[in-house]
């Protein structure tokens, strides 16, 4: 295969909105990725926190196939037994009473907001539709989850958007505060931004936004898209805090691959959706609810937020010690398997560098190199890591 060939088709064909790397990766399996010339590369990626089984999982990708040979789609005027199962499944885990299957992390924003809304609607009126997020965060793309998305850069080409919107700093309650007025129907947080950087709120925060929500009937939107689902050390991250949404957002390591999301409520909160508020063609279709149901079993069966918990430690001592060694590297943060390495140069070079090593890395910003690995990482894939990207940091 010419490579180079197959990357210009794909310019040639292909929507010009990402930057990507000259490599065309061809299959994975465990916590390595192969490209279509052989090379290996050890991911401490996964996908941008997808792959949390890591690749080629027997079991996983025996529920898929047969599930293809079973049923793929019906669309949701009917029922099926995936979907159940999926549903049971992910709210009993989550304490929440009812989820929505989505397509991706974005539409499970869109939806969220959308319920937050009719709530507000249907308890206090037309006039009480304003959002409350945080700078610095990320929500997603489409125009809704844009809108809440603390980064002007993102949303500069694309407004006006929704309107309504306001801004508060993470980890400063009064900043929240001073935004609140009888039009707020809705507060949205990431518990740790992922693309703003890897930054962890703290529980003073968190239980005062919890606080203000419930004094003024105001909806708390948790987004766990990115940090949910085991990543950094509990199911979902808002479980460490012992403070419970009113809505959650999840996707990405839910599906493992398979291109699902979901928005999930407690019943005070969904009973607000009645039938013809919202839909989806595909969400929670036979075959994506066959993937989720599977990664909540594999979840129990493998251990894996046990492992994460054994394995925190190790990578968050070896990270620690880079930080000591590399005037260049200013600190880490993070929760669990989400870490950030925070440098004082720009990163962009740094990835690609370790690419070329055979390391998959990924950044978080401009100085920010973001590890979000496979869950199923072990203390020697942490160690094979370190030497690979301290054969990069030497070059600088």
């Amino acid at each position: 295969m010419d490579k180079f060939k197959k990357i210009e088709e794909a310019e040639m064909a292909i929507l010009n909105t990402y930057k990507r790397h000259q490599i065309i990766l061809d299959k994975g399996d465990g916590v390595y990725l192969y490209d279509t010339e052989g090379k290996k590369y050890l991911d401490f990626a996964a996908g941008i926190a997808v792959f949390a089984l890591g690749y080629n999982n027997k079991e996983f990708n025996d529920a898929l196939k047969n599930q293809i040979d079973k049923l793929i789609h019906t669309s949701n005027y009917y029922y099926n037994i995936p979907a159940i199962e999926a549903a049971k499944k992910v709210t009993s885990v989550s304490n929440m009473d009812k989820v929505f299957f989505t397509n991706s992390g974005t539409e499970a924003i869109e939806g969220a907001i959308k319920l937050a809304k009719k709530y507000a609607f249907v308890n206090k009126g037309a006039d009480c539709y304003e959002i409350i997020s945080m700078n610095n965060s990320f929500h997603g793309r489409t125009l809704g989850a844009l809108s809440v998305t603390g980064n002007e850069e993102y949303q500069k080409a694309f407004k006006p958007l929704i309107e309504g919107v306001k801004f508060a700093e993470l980890n400063d309650l009064q900043s929240v505060i001073s935004q609140i007025s009888e039009k707020t129907c809705a507060i949205i947080i990431e518990p740790i931004q992922g693309e703003g950087g890897i930054y962890p709120a703290t529980k003073e925060f968190l239980e005062g936004v919890k606080s203000i929500c419930e004094q003024n009937d105001i909806v708390l939107i948790f987004d766990e898209i990115q940090c949910g689902m085991g990543r950094t050390g509990s199911m979902f991250a808002f479980q460490q805090y012992g403070i419970i949404p009113d809505v959650l957002t999840t996707a990405k390591a839910l599906g493992c691959g398979v291109p699902v999301g979901a928005f999930l409520a407690n019943e005070k909160v969904a009973s607000a959706m009645v039938a013809g508020d919202h839909g989806s063609t595909y969400g929670g279709n036979p075959l994506v609810c066959a993937a989720v149901s599977k990664v909540f079993d594999l979840f129990e069966s493998n251990n894996i937020i046990n492992n994460v918990n054994e394995i925190t430690p190790y990578l968050e001592n070896e990270l620690n010690k880079l930080v000591d060694e590399y005037d260049f590297i200013e600190s880490r943060r993070g929760k669990g398997l989400m870490q950030g390495l925070i440098f004082s140069v720009p990163v962009k070079d740094i990835v690609e560098k370790a690419l070329d090593n055979g390391l998959i890395i990924i950044s978080a910003g401009k100085n920010v190199i973001r590890l979000v690995p496979p869950l199923i990482i072990t203390k020697e894939n942490v160690d094979e890591m370190i030497i690979k990207f301290k054969e990069v940091l030497i070059t600088l």
